[in-house]
């Protein structure tokens, strides 16, 4: 990958010499602060936890003939302050799971690093486009995941091409992940595991992390917009790993009278294993080639001037469980809800609902997400992989952008999860996954 896109960059002057329409070059900086406070208050002799961390991005984007488009950031990394992240809770001896994701999960005592997180070169017109290089991406079941100090990122290239009645088609080839809370650029492979790995079906730490092998991803979209309904299908390939087919339809419709805008949407998957699932021995396996995963959502919503509601509904089953590796990004179904994801699990029924209202002639937008997440007994390590209690997830927060300072903005978010029913919990089954309370305060400030 990297010596087809140093060749592809020596090419490039060549190519944009031979263009015809009037040159101009304009040159945009790039620039993202963040600071970022958070905290977790566990019940009981646990152990609490708080981080105060920054970042900041300095890059800039060259723009050429308006069809030619350079981009390059590097971003660094600073803990301000923060309790010892790296010492184990001494009721459950489990890890900290949440503050030690701001910065290098991979030399957690770093408390100051930093990693070119863009370089890409890219051409783009009406109608086709094509990137190569460091790359933020937005897919189904690979993207950003916005919720530390930075997010997630790939290496590879992106095409795509839009029909003159609206379709657009477009495809990835991805061979290296930057994975939020790194510091450094990793094979496919390697990039699985840098997050807690769970156990495995005998109930015992998993294996698979510097042990999976998988060189590639390939993602494969469709999507189309009418007047008032809405399609995207996508297909991920992950060499050695899976097959994921994913497709999502959406109806709106407006009553004028009130008017209210309505919202229907229905989410369909199908997961497989492929090849050895990351490795032929099953001890250091991520995923069972004969796995066979499917998965249901729905969501039904309304919107009306400030207002913003929605209902969802995921149910998922089939032989072995549903894995998307943590390190790249958020699930796709509609009942996720921030600080905490429902891969991992052989099935799972889950129903959130999300209020979002803005304040009247202001940017103050308070929001709710409330959602009951029932999961596999926690005494089958095969059907319930992160050994999680079936739980009930409350998030309150608050963003606002104010209008006298563009580009700033502010967010806050308190999230607690519960245990469902009269689960009798393992210090390990409840230390930083249930009967907690967690805050994030966030600062972002973008000049572009």
């Amino acid at each position: 990958m990297r010596k087809f896109l140093f060749g592809f960059l020596f090419f490039v002057p060549f190519l944009i010499l031979a263009q015809q329409p009037e040159r101009k070059l304009v040159v945009n900086p790039d620039v993202h602060f963040r600071l970022f406070w958070m905290n977790t208050s566990n019940s009981g002799e646990f152990k609490d936890d708080y981080a105060l961390g920054s970042s900041l991005s300095l890059g800039t984007k060259l723009e050429y003939s308006n069809h030619w488009e350079f981009l390059i950031g590097y971003r660094v990394f600073a803990n301000l302050w923060s309790s010892d992240l790296t010492a184990s809770d001494p009721v459950s001896g489990g890890s900290n799971r949440y503050e030690v994701g701001l910065f290098d999960l991979l030399n957690p005592n770093d408390r100051f690093f930093g990693k070119l997180e863009k370089l890409s070169f890219g051409y783009s017109s009406a109608y086709l486009g094509i990137t190569l290089g460091r790359m933020a991406i937005e897919a189904d079941w690979i993207n950003g995941q916005d919720g530390r100090l930075s997010p997630t990122g790939i290496e590879g290239a992106n095409v795509w091409f839009s029909t003159e009645n609206k379709w657009k088609l477009s495809a990835w080839g991805i061979s290296k992940m930057s994975v939020r809370g790194t510091s450094e650029w990793l094979s496919v492979g390697e990039s699985i595991g840098v997050f807690p790995v769970g156990r495995n079906a005998n109930g015992q730490a998993s294996l698979y992390a510097e042990n999976t092998s998988s060189d590639w991803i390939g993602i494969a979209e469709v999507a189309k917009e009418w007047e008032s309904f809405s399609l995207n299908a996508s297909h991920t390939i992950v060499q050695n790993i899976s097959n994921t087919t994913w497709l999502q339809g959406e109806k709106r419709w407006k009553h004028e009278k009130t008017g209210i805008t309505w919202l229907w949407g229905v989410q369909a998957g199908f997961q497989s294993g492929l090849g050895d699932g990351g490795n032929s021995d099953p001890i250091f396996q991520y995923k069972s080639p004969n796995d066979r995963n499917w998965a249901l959502s729905t969501r039904f919503g309304l919107k009306k001037s400030a207002w913003n509601l929605n209902l969802n509904y995921t149910k998922t089953g089939g032989k072995g469980i549903w894995l998307s590796p943590r390190e790249w990004g958020k699930d796709a179904w509609y009942t996720f809800i921030p600080r905490e994801r429902n891969e991992g699990f052989s099935s799972l029924d889950a129903l959130t609902a999300f209020v979002e209202y803005t304040l009247p002639n202001t940017t103050i937008r308070p929001f709710v997400h409330f959602g009951f997440h029932w999961l596999p007994p926690l005494s089958a390590p095969a059907e319930n992989k992160y050994n999680m209690p079936s739980y009930r997830q409350l998030n309150v927060g608050v963003k606002y952008a104010p209008k006298s300072i563009s580009n700033l903005d502010f967010q806050l978010l308190v999230m607690n999860k519960a245990a469902l029913g009269n689960q009798v919990l393992t210090p390990r089954q409840t230390y930083n996954k249930v009967q907690m309370v967690h805050i994030n305060g966030i600062v972002n400030w973008r000049w572009k």
